[in-house]
């Protein structure tokens, strides 16, 4: 697992440091703060298998000192440091490359995976045209193919070859499906195969929906995209597994999971489900096998949805913030808001009003107006005029308002 990652003179912030959480890690903050950077190297630290790839970074060009990237990983050998300059000139120039990284999966914005294996691609480390396995959304689905090898049959053939066979890795799948479901009334339930077109002889997985068997490659992007990461999830397992079994090598003790918006093309309602449900799925894997999450969220849903599971020993919020020309980043200390408008009027978010910008503009004015008795009655009626236009009658700024409205002779 990976327990820091510290960078210097390079990224957004000139100094950034990160005590993550074994279970837990949410990192959020406005857009082009660095987010993803992080994500990418935090990537880097956990996958370290040889010399041929770079640090995902460069120095940043008012930085006077060496700029360098610094991470502790942690896991059955306990804890090891990695030190690296960039760019890096040497090979020599990485003080260690770990060997606590498990099982570590990445679940990219744009629909790509990356798996690092600690078990196959160990194997492979004299082997650097296969450093990690890396999966675009199309190789994800349709199998993923080297010099000539199959390194992965791909969702569709797999799901099916599985399904016919009733074997194993399907129960596993059905059952990870069934965590990551969008609700009790929705399950994301395995229908029968089918064709699609008589150009494709392919038999296509299906999944069975309230209003019919729906095949996988026509379901949504939101579907497609937790659909993907249950079957890598599975796949990446079940490959791990019988690696270790041919090698004779002790399974990975934890599987850390990077995932960067962890709510794209989520329903709120989804949204609300999601990360809970991330952190029950390994055991729909393999019970006792700890997982650590480190996911990007913009979303207020997302961060109540974890309020009742979150454990500040376990878990951690990053806030990215700008300040003047740099980038900042704090463990914010944990504190329930209750729900998604409180979330979004929070310092992790900080808006104003979790309303339009015009409601926004309005109710801004009417709070200045109630601080000035002096203000004239037609500015006064102008405020309210715009505040029945913007403001639902039911609105809990109406209260606050009506008197000040009264006060001025206004009719409400």
């Amino acid at each position: 697992m990976l327990e820091r990652l510290e960078l210097e003179g390079v990224g957004p912030g000139p100094r950034l440091s990160f005590t993550f959480k074994p279970r837990l890690n949410l990192l959020t903050g406005d857009n082009g703060l660095g987010k993803t950077f992080v994500l990418d190297l935090a990537w880097w630290a956990l996958t370290e298998h040889g010399f041929s790839n770079e640090v995902p970074a460069l120095p940043r060009p008012d930085w006077k000192g060496r700029p360098r990237v610094k991470a502790t990983v942690s896991g059955r050998h306990g804890s090891e440091e990695l030190s690296c300059s960039v760019p890096r000139v040497k090979p020599e120039e990485v003080s260690l490359v770990p060997s606590n990284s498990g099982l570590t999966i990445y679940a990219r914005v744009d629909g790509g995976f990356s798996v690092w294996d600690e078990v196959r691609n160990d194997w492979q480390r004299e082997r650097p045209s296969l450093p990690s396995y890396e999966f675009s959304q199309d190789e994800l689905w349709n199998g993923l193919s080297q010099d000539g090898r199959t390194l992965c049959n791909g969702l569709i053939r797999d799901w099916v070859s599985w399904q016919i066979r009733g074997s194993e890795p399907f129960q596993r799948l059905k059952r990870v499906l069934d965590v990551l479901s969008p609700g009790v009334g929705e399950p994301l339930s395995p229908g029968e195969p089918t064709r699609t077109s008589i150009e494709d002889v392919r038999d296509i997985p299906t999944l069975q929906m309230p209003y019919g068997l729906v095949p996988l490659t026509h379901a949504s992007a939101a579907v497609r995209r937790i659909v993907g990461l249950a079957y890598l999830l599975v796949w990446a397992w079940e490959e791990h597994v019988r690696a270790a079994r041919l090698l004779r090598t002790p399974t990975a003790d934890h599987v850390v999971l990077l995932i960067d918006e962890v709510e794209a093309h989520l329903h709120p309602r989804w949204q609300r489900l999601i990360l809970p449900s991330l952190l029950d799925v390994v055991r729909a894997l393999q019970e006792n096998v700890p997982v650590q999450v480190i996911a990007v969220t913009h979303s207020p849903l997302v961060l109540a949805s974890i309020e009742p599971r979150f454990d500040e020993s376990q878990d951690a919020l990053f806030m990215f913030d700008l300040v003047g020309n740099e980038v900042k980043v704090t463990q914010a200390d944990w504190r329930p808001r209750g729900d998604a408008n409180a979330w979004l009027t929070s310092e992790v978010f900080d808006l104003k009003e979790p309303r339009s910008v015009e409601a926004e503009q309005a109710i801004t004015q009417a709070k200045a107006a109630l601080k000035n008795p002096s203000l004239p009655v037609e500015e006064v009626r102008r405020i309210h005029n715009e505040l029945h236009r913007l403001l639902k009658d039911t609105d809990p700024f109406w209260p606050r308002w009506l008197a000040r409205a009264e006060a001025a002779g206004i009719d409400p």
